[in-house]
């Protein structure tokens, strides 16, 4: 276990809680309409599409980037593209998906903005979990020690971490706003658990869940 083997000087910094995969695959699949289909970014070895499929009869199809997990995937019965997320989904047709998943992810690619508008192509709907770097902890932990946070989950110092961008609720709300797309819903998510409404939640949210579609409304600049 990676966690197990997270040097010792981190001890006594804040840790941002590891969501449970159960916490993560249930709050997608709560907002998912049976018999979608369903197009699963950086899907790791396709456990969620296999529940989409024989809980919910959706047909999923996953994107990866690491070859085991291609074949995890298969071996399940399931088809999977590899491909790199930074690359976009040019492979993938318009409207080709009801809803398009990308969970603990957008933090690690180089270009958010540029996802999250491939996803809105590809899909009618997103659902996105992304950590809340606004949380009163982490800046606390910047103020007092002038110290990078480390998660639980990746338990590295600043330069080999996964996460190249660090956005708060707030930082979430105003991206979408500039790009034209509408949250549906936004579940701040706290020790563990969602909930539909938070007071201060950008300051208490250790992460947060978005439904998000297109804002015919608006448009996205170019």
């Amino acid at each position: 276990d990676d966690r197990n083997s997270a040097p010792m000087s981190i001890a006594n910094r804040y840790q941002m809680p590891d969501l449970s995969v159960q916490l993560t695959d249930e709050l997608i699949m709560r907002h998912i309409d049976r018999g979608s289909r369903v197009i699963d970014l950086g899907c790791g070895d396709g456990r969620l599409m296999q529940r989409l499929r024989d809980e919910m009869g959706c047909t999923a199809m996953g994107v990866e980037v690491e070859h085991a997990n291609i074949v995890s995937v298969i071996h399940r019965g399931l088809p999977a593209m590899e491909a790199d997320l930074n690359e976009g989904l040019v492979d993938v047709p318009n409207d080709s998906f009801d809803y398009a998943v990308l969970s603990q992810t957008l933090q690690q690619v180089r270009h958010p903005k540029k996802l999250l508008l491939e996803m809105l192509r590809v899909a009618h709907r997103a659902l996105i979990v992304v950590p809340n770097f606004g949380h009163w902890r982490v800046r606390l932990e910047v103020l007092r020690r002038g110290r990078t946070p480390i998660t639980q989950a990746l338990p590295f110092k600043w330069y080999e971490s996964p996460n190249v961008h660090f956005m708060s609720m707030k930082d979430f709300r105003d991206l979408m706003d500039g790009i034209g797309l509408r949250i549906v819903k936004e579940s701040p998510i706290v020790r563990g658990r969602s909930v539909d409404r938070l007071l201060g939640a950008n300051l208490r949210a250790d992460s947060a869940f978005y439904l998000l579609e297109r804002d015919p409304e608006k448009s996205a600049p170019h």
